[in-house]
């Protein structure tokens, strides 16, 4: 735990970038009902926060000594802070779109020549969030795809899910995920603060351990939408 960690905790609880709730849940875009709420957009109104979010990502890169030549952020919400980071270190930075656009040069990387590649370039891949990995797993891919190589991806907040190490795993070559906040420190800090109590933080908790039979077996099933 760092002090980015916790310091970005409470200013995620203070502001309500970052919402827990286990007896009234959140319904996710899934279905599911999931007793946290995460919307790391709110931070860019705040300088002070974007400038927390900006030290905390190079406190990773210098200490874990990663060398880098492009940034590259996740379409949309990595953008805004892949942006800032590839300003304070003077690098270039492209986008991962999620998908190729449909028309005229067909890009999902932004950033280089359509023609062209990343031509083994060192890249990292600059997440908001992650939580069940699979769009951000897809985003590495996409990049090496590219001729880029990629053996980190960061993140601002991490729920720390098995599901997001399975995808990762996944991938053709090894990407270590590391993030400024992770799930237990926003727990354990939100705790601390007085913002939930001792039988909020034990349901919180159990609720990493089974994300998707968490709000079911509380009463609150899945709500799946018609096609």
């Amino acid at each position: 735990m760092t002090e980015y960690a916790v310091k970005l905790a409470e200013a995620g609880l203070k502001i309500n970038a970052m919402k827990l709730n286990a007896k009234n849940p959140f319904q996710w875009a899934s279905g599911f009902f999931m007793p946290i709420y995460n919307d790391n957009r709110m931070f860019l109104f705040y300088p002070e926060f974007r400038k927390l979010i900006l030290d905390g990502f190079l406190d990773i890169i210098r200490t874990k000594k990663i060398i880098i030549d492009v940034i590259a952020g996740t379409s949309t919400a990595g953008i805004p802070h892949g942006t800032l980071l590839a300003e304070a270190l003077g690098l270039p930075f492209i986008y991962i779109r999620e998908k190729p656009k449909a028309h005229g040069l067909k890009n999902q990387i932004e950033g280089i020549d359509a023609e062209k590649d990343l031509e083994g370039k060192k890249i990292i891949v600059i997440e908001d969030l992650i939580s069940t990995g699979g769009s951000s797993a897809k985003a590495v891919q996409a990049v090496r795809e590219a001729n880029g190589k990629v053996d980190y991806c960061l993140s601002i907040f991490s729920y720390n899910l098995l599901n997001a190490l399975n995808e990762f795993a996944k991938l053709d070559k090894p990407c270590k995920v590391l993030s400024i906040l992770e799930y237990d420190t926003l727990i354990d800090t939100a705790k601390k603060t007085g913002y939930i109590s001792d039988e909020q933080q034990e349901a919180l908790k159990l609720w990493r351990h089974e994300p998707f039979e968490w709000g079911e077996k509380r009463g609150f099933a899945r709500i799946v939408k018609k096609q």
